[in-house]
């Protein structure tokens, strides 16, 4: 179940590199509740433990990649509507069409800045009547 409007949202951040969650950690931590992944058995895990708000998925991961999860997730009457951010690597214009058609909310390029992340979660859980 999604947080309350007293609690931070909840952000689940997928990505297998430790530098990039922490970077996201420390970019986030100060108004969400930041829980970190670095595949998608490990996600999905905590997607149907910890009630996520929204979720950052990077695209480029072992296993099943983040596009692949993003389609699994829109195919779930769970999770079809969880916001889903695209934070990758991957910068040109077919990679982000991929993005929109495998179901992503939004598609940020790394490497991003801080306020343009912030602003964008922002921007995306108040649509959702969830931020602040």
């Amino acid at each position: 179940m999604p947080s309350t409007p007293k609690t931070k949202p909840k952000i689940l951040a997928v990505d297998d590199s430790v530098s990039i969650q922490e970077i996201l950690q420390q970019t986030l931590q100060n108004q969400y509740h930041v829980l970190l992944a670095s595949n998608t058995v490990e996600a999905l895990g905590k997607l149907y433990r910890e009630g996520i708000d929204l979720m950052l998925l990077d695209i480029s991961m072992p296993g099943v990649d983040g596009l692949e999860l993003c389609k699994i997730l829109r195919k779930s009457p769970e999770f079809k509507k969880l916001p889903i951010i695209m934070l990758t690597a991957r910068d040109g214009a077919a990679d982000q069409m991929e993005g929109r058609l495998a179901g992503a909310t939004d598609y940020l390029t790394k490497p991003f800045k801080p306020e343009d992340l912030r602003q964008t979660i922002a921007r995306i859980l108040k649509s959702q009547n969830l931020g602040r």
